[in-house]
């Protein structure tokens, strides 16, 4: 099966000064299309740089990345930015809703920004999503009048908006308490497996990593090792 996402030497080096560190050493990994993967390692170990390279959110030092047959690493500024508002989504720990915006506006923000405005149609897909998440009766609610766990709910539905190829997610459930982490995470298993989105989940957390099909472990900047989950 080819490959949705190809990391190919993968370098990311940081310059203070004559200071430098290097904190990625030649990453190489692939997802597949429609898998559920996580990314572990201890702190330090160059988890959300990677993740945030692979988001074109920075830039490597070296290396190539391929998604869905495209290099996207040596890709300009301005299309950088339309690859990551088209093919990508984003789930963060700090979630980075729009405080006075509505559930609604912020799910539709990323379809809503290019197109000039929340059309008809961004709208209906906006509120389809915020359903399939549980949250049809907080779509009018401001980002202020919702708890931990909705706004994330909020996020991975704004994540989806532009029916990306790959949902990155750092640390989805950090700032969660079991309950509510718990109901993240079966969200991202629920359209994972009935939609067939693939997620790359950066995570701490070794019961989220349990419920992903595949984990990747990061070691002192360099894939350690690669394992499929033998829990589902």
């Amino acid at each position: 099966m080819n490959a949705l996402l190809s990391a190919r030497g993968v370098e990311k080096r940081f310059q203070n000064g004559d200071e430098i560190t290097q904190v990625l050493k030649g990453i190489d990994l692939e997802l597949r299309t429609r898998e559920l993967v996580a990314l572990v390692g201890a702190s330090g170990s160059g988890k959300s740089t990677l993740l945030s390279i692979l988001g074109l959110l920075l830039r490597s030092s070296a290396g190539e990345i391929w998604v869905n047959g495209e290099r996207i690493d040596d890709l300009p500024e301005n299309k950088r930015a339309a690859f990551r508002n088209q093919k990508l989504g984003f789930i963060f720990q700090a979630h980075h809703l729009l405080p006075d915006f509505s559930a609604l506006e912020n799910v539709a923000l990323p379809a809503a920004a290019p197109a000039g405005g929340i059309s008809k149609s961004i709208r209906a897909r906006s509120a389809e999503l915020l359903g399939r998440v549980g949250l049809e009766d907080r779509m009018d609610f401001r980002a202020t009048r919702l708890s931990g766990g909705q706004k994330q709910r909020v996020a991975i539905a704004r994540s989806l908006i532009n029916g990306p190829l790959l949902v990155l997610a750092d640390e989805p459930t950090g700032n969660l308490d079991r309950e509510s982490a718990d109901q993240v995470l079966s969200l991202m298993r629920e359209m994972n497996r009935q939609d067939g989105v693939t997620f790359l989940i950066c995570t701490h957390d070794e019961h989220v990593a349990s419920q992903c099909s595949r984990r990747i472990v990061l070691v002192d900047g360099r894939v350690g090792s690669e394992s499929s989950s033998s829990n589902l």
